[in-house]
């Protein structure tokens, strides 16, 4: 585990699924969005990235996994607490993540959007590639970017 501080909010990465992460991930995509299935294995190998806010609760989170698959790292499951978005939560998880697959020695990442997100991971560099697929009723869009070094 180690811990990045930047100006809103605190990152743990967790090298096992915490339960906060969990928590956050049932509120957001299970309770608030209604998937179904939103626990996979990839929970038990990939990093979890979890933001804390200045009082130290946990507010967001995301994963960070080798998917041989894409052949690249990728970036799952981002999620903020509702009370906590427009603060840029999300883009400092990303950023993270980011550090996390480039001292991983990655060198891209890519990560599977929600349609409606493209935009916002758009705006952080990731260009979309691929068809537009249905994930539990809900379209998405892969999404790669090349890191900088």
């Amino acid at each position: 585990m180690y811990e990045r501080i930047h100006s809103t909010v605190k990152i743990l990465v967790y090298h096992d699924f915490p339960a906060c992460a969990k928590e956050i991930r049932e509120k957001v995509f299970i309770e608030e969005q209604g998937f179904q299935s939103e626990f996979d294995e990839i929970d038990g190998r990939a990093a979890h990235l979890v933001a804390f806010d200045e009082a130290g609760t946990p507010v967001g989170t995301c994963r960070v996994f080798w998917n041989a698959a894409v052949g690249s790292h990728t970036l799952g499951r981002l999620a903020v607490l509702k009370a906590y978005r427009s603060r840029a939560i999300g883009s400092c998880l990303v950023k993270e993540a980011e550090k996390y697959v480039r001292s991983a020695g990655g060198k891209d990442m890519a990560l599977h959007s929600q349609c409606q997100a493209a935009a916002f991971y758009r705006s952080l560099g990731f260009m979309e590639y691929g068809d537009v697929e249905d994930e539990q009723g809900c379209p998405h869009i892969w999404m790669r970017k090349t890191l900088e070094p």
